[in-house]
């Protein structure tokens, strides 16, 4: 068994499954991938991962959806991947409950840079 921080991306782009997972996985990261947001749900409720990384256009439900429904239950630090770069986007993901956003296309040290800062973050409280 692994103490590794767990983190569940769901992201319908496999490119960017696959490069986050291999980037994470480098430092240390147990990752898990989700293409749709309703696997993503059933992944996070089931798994109970560290952090969840979360992308706005996924084919069967729109991501601030998806972070809406993950308050209801969890607290589970999220971070939004998306190519969206409107400010409204921005702030309707962060006001659904998302923790940090990210654009794409993304620089590899930030997003392991944000994961540590929102890890740290959640250790404190």
């Amino acid at each position: 068994m692994t103490n590794a921080p767990h983190i569940l991306v769901i992201d319908d782009e496999l490119q960017i499954q696959r490069a986050i997972r291999t980037i994470l996985s480098e430092k240390g990261f147990t990752v898990t991938t989700a293409s749709r947001g309703e696997e993503g749900l059933t992944l996070a409720a089931a798994r109970e991962p560290d952090i969840i990384i979360l992308d706005l256009g996924l084919p069967d439900m729109d991501g601030v959806e998806v972070c809406t429904r993950l308050r209801e239950w969890t607290q589970c630090p999220i971070i939004i991947l998306s190519v969206r770069e409107r400010e409204a986007d921005k702030v309707n993901a962060l006001d659904a409950g998302a923790d940090d956003y990210v654009t794409k296309p993304f620089n590899p040290r930030e997003v392991v840079a944000r994961v540590r800062a929102v890890l740290r973050r959640s250790e404190l409280g």
